[in-house]
């Protein structure tokens, strides 16, 4: 037994995983920092987040063990759970802010739709493995319309428009990476803007509309909305090269910044450690990136290869989005930085979809 876990752990890519350790703890000492500047000296959220990446930890050591095969042949009645979690949490889930989208349970939450990121990603990854491409391309976009179409659906009806959004994005991009032209855009750009504005009007929140309105024209938002995104924007350009150091940045230790451990983390990066903290955290993120589009090039597997891919858009569509949040570039639509955010339910979704990944390159590479 100890014999076959040294192999599978010489196997491994132990520079993702390095990565991955570094934005973690990137992660755990800015939420230090920021749990110390607020008084908390039970430290529970810090706590709590070094609970979860233990449990993160295991569980993609756990899912890189198993041959990633399996999720093919199961990939169905994963679905199937996903959306049978996704009903219940619309039945028995606890309402946060308007929003009922998570589980509680023993003082700790779980959110049913990071997972459901992953659960569509594989359900993608299946199909185009094994579609033809290029060959009636129309059915590829009718048959994956319905397979993303369902769980957006049911987490607009939550409301979690951040959520529904990233999902989308990811499936338009991974359509486009498998060949759309001109027409078949603009029918899903159509079809995506009705969607958005059937959601703006009948399913989101008041608040969720106005982070909208807040963004297209600052000066009609409402105080708490534009107050946030400015807080974030001098956060972040107060910082200079060096930024003013852990535990010293006025916006997030004094209480203006909101959501600073999770929606406005990297506000609270800019700001205590700088231009130099920033490029560190990009860094991290262009070696993770670019450690995965190698194995995209040099597998031959081509389920392994649209789960690499797939993991790929999903991280950066995410890192993407919050950033361009914390700047003013987007609405802000709470979208956690993966594995620098605190939040138990995405550091975990995510460590266990490196996990697959890491399961994709040890298995379809030594099959």
């Amino acid at each position: 037994m100890f014999h076959r876990l040294f192999n599978h752990l010489k196997k491994i890519d132990w520079i993702i995983f390095g990565s991955v350790i570094l934005l973690i703890g990137f992660g755990l000492a800015v939420i230090y920092s920021v749990a110390l500047g607020s008084g908390e000296a039970s430290l529970i959220n810090f706590k709590k987040q070094c609970v979860f990446a233990g449990v993160g930890l295991l569980l993609l050591f756990l899912f890189s063990f198993f041959d990633f095969h399996l999720l093919y042949s199961l990939n169905g009645w994963i679905y199937i759970g996903g959306m049978v979690l996704l009903i219940l949490v619309l039945i028995f889930g606890e309402t946060v802010r308007g929003t009922r989208a998570w589980f509680e349970f023993a003082g700790f939450s779980l959110q049913p739709s990071e997972f459901i990121k992953i659960v569509t990603l594989l359900a993608l990854a299946k199909y185009f493995s094994s579609a033809s491409y290029k060959i009636n391309q129309m059915k590829h976009i009718l048959y994956t319309g319905l397979i993303v179409g369902l769980p957006i659906v049911l987490i607009l009806f939550q409301p979690d428009f951040g959520s529904a959004m990233i999902i989308f994005v990811f499936w338009l991009a991974i359509l486009g990476i498998f060949g759309l032209n001109r027409r078949q855009i603009i029918i899903i750009s159509s079809i995506a803007l009705l969607l958005f504005v059937l959601s703006f009007f009948f399913l989101l929140k008041g608040y969720q509309r106005e982070r909208v309105t807040t963004f297209l024209n600052p000066s009609v938002g409402s105080l708490d909305q534009s107050y946030n995104v400015a807080q974030a924007i001098i956060a972040v350009g107060s910082g200079g090269m060096f930024g003013r150091g852990l535990g010293f940045g006025s916006q997030s230790q004094l209480k203006f910044l909101p959501e600073s451990q999770t929606d406005f983390i990297f506000a609270v990066i800019g700001e205590e450690l700088g231009f130099l903290g920033v490029t560190l955290l990009l860094g991290f993120f262009a070696v993770l990136f670019f450690r995965l589009i190698h194995w995209v090039k040099n597998l031959n597997n081509n389920f392994a290869i649209y789960i690499i891919l797939g993991a790929i858009i999903l991280l950066f569509v995410q890192m993407f989005i919050n950033i361009s949040m914390n700047i003013g570039l987007l609405p802000v639509v709470g979208i956690p930085l993966p594995l620098v955010s605190s939040g138990g339910s995405s550091l975990i979704a995510t460590m266990i979809l490196i996990g697959i990944v890491e399961s994709a390159i040890v298995h379809a590479r030594h099959s």
